[in-house]
């Protein structure tokens, strides 16, 4: 990665060039776009959405959405739920992801959380061999298709 990142409030100012970042179009069907995303935190506020747009430099370069400290329920995971994560196809593979990750995993930590839970949808191409490098371990649960996964806080300094 050569510039450190920055997770930015979304205002009325920044919405439409984050709002813009798009993944590549083979990774669509397993990645929501952000414009998805706001509808989805609209839709959903029982979801309690946390989200922020990535920043390196001035550039939106991705975007991250969390459920954040909800009671679990039916088709709600948490209390932490990665409900998105994405980066533009064109600043993929420049280690935007893990810094995402860890900046994501250190405002948990300070909030006292022991672990984040996240999903993918499996196929070619899937995000899930990110999230297992990254630590993240399949709980044995398949919510709406999608494989669920954990992360443990607790173990990773």
């Amino acid at each position: 990665m050569t510039t450190p990142i920055r997770l930015v409030e979304v205002t009325d100012a920044n919405r439409a060039a984050v709002t813009a970042v798009r993944v590549h179009p083979a990774q669509e069907r397993f990645v929501a776009s952000v414009e998805k995303s706001f509808l989805d935190a609209e839709q959903e506020p029982e979801g309690n959405p946390w989200y922020r747009a990535v920043y390196a430099a001035d550039v939106p370069v991705g975007f991250v959405m969390l459920s954040w400290n909800v009671t679990p329920g039916p088709g709600l995971l948490g209390p932490f739920y990665l409900w998105r994560l994405l980066i533009g196809a064109e600043h993929q593979r420049h280690g935007y992801g893990t810094a995402i990750l860890d900046e994501v995993v250190a405002l948990l930590r300070a909030e006292g959380a022991t672990e984040l839970l996240t999903s993918y949808v499996p196929g070619e191409g899937t995000p899930g061999p990110f999230y297992l490098g990254y630590g993240f371990v399949p709980t044995g649960e398949v919510e709406d298709g999608e494989v669920v996964l954990r992360l443990d806080l607790s173990s990773r300094p």
